[in-house]
């Protein structure tokens, strides 16, 4: 008795050229991977002496300050330093009884809950809004630690919509980089100098989300200057954001 021959299913044509084709996606990988290895080094670098002429360009300015201090010392003056372009607004109050033109303020600075916090470029239209929301926010002249602290504790990015951790470089690089911003050291930079690109790059951060201080807020319906929360507090801003960043 003779056994059947045993036919062989041919293989796709699709398949064999999948086969066929596998050393040459092998190298396009290999090669992708160097070339994205070489970009990560090479922002890697730029960051890095971004970040060292930034340091450098702090401190000049610390020691200009000090220095302009002393002179004005011994001359038996005063310093009477610049007036501050940047401001830290922090919402402290909820909705209950607000008239809709300080609400609809509150949105423009994207403030939008108890805890929300944000900066300001500070001109003549800014500071009127900081007037008609003045009884449900605190704000004050944030210093380079604090704005630094905020960025890399709390930082997330707004990317078409969506609020993203800003776990690297790579989300700035992608969303910021026609204004020459790619770390998160440039992000800092153009804040605390209030540079020409801040608009964008303070758009690009999500609102801030910070916890409620520790001792909790001093009377959220009275003035600073009367002992509450409320209002201007200007340089002790710094104080109330270690507060309330733990």
């Amino acid at each position: 008795m003779s056994t059947p021959k045993q036919t062989s299913t041919p293989v796709p044509e699709s398949l064999l050229r999948w086969r066929r084709d596998a050393p040459k996606r092998a190298e396009a990988l290999k090669n992708r991977v160097a070339a994205l290895r070489k970009r990560a080094n090479r922002s890697a670098t730029t960051a890095f002496k971004r970040a060292e002429k930034y340091a450098q360009e702090y401190r000049n300015q610390e020691r200009e300050l000090v220095n302009l201090k002393r002179q004005a010392k011994a001359a038996g003056n005063f310093y009477v330093e610049s007036e501050p372009k940047l401001a830290l607004v922090v919402r402290i109050r909820g909705i209950n009884q607000m008239h809709p033109k300080p609400r609809k303020v509150l949105q423009l600075l994207r403030l939008k809950q108890i805890g929300n916090a944000t900066f300001l470029k500070l001109n003549k239209a800014t500071k009127n809004m900081l007037k008609l929301v003045e009884p449900y926010v605190t704000y004050g002249y944030p210093n380079l630690k604090t704005v630094r602290e905020l960025v890399y504790k709390r930082g997330f990015a707004k990317v078409g919509g969506q609020r993203l951790p800003i776990v690297n470089n790579n989300v700035i690089a992608e969303n910021l980089k026609r204004y020459d911003v790619v770390s998160l050291e440039d992000v800092v930079h153009e804040i605390v100098t209030v540079g020409p690109n801040f608009k964008h790059v303070n758009k690009f951060l999500w609102p801030f989300k910070l916890s409620a201080p520790t001792g909790g807020f001093e009377g959220v319906t009275n003035h600073f200057n009367e002992g509450g929360a409320a209002g201007n507090r200007e340089d002790q801003i710094n104080d109330l954001v270690r507060r309330m960043n733990h």
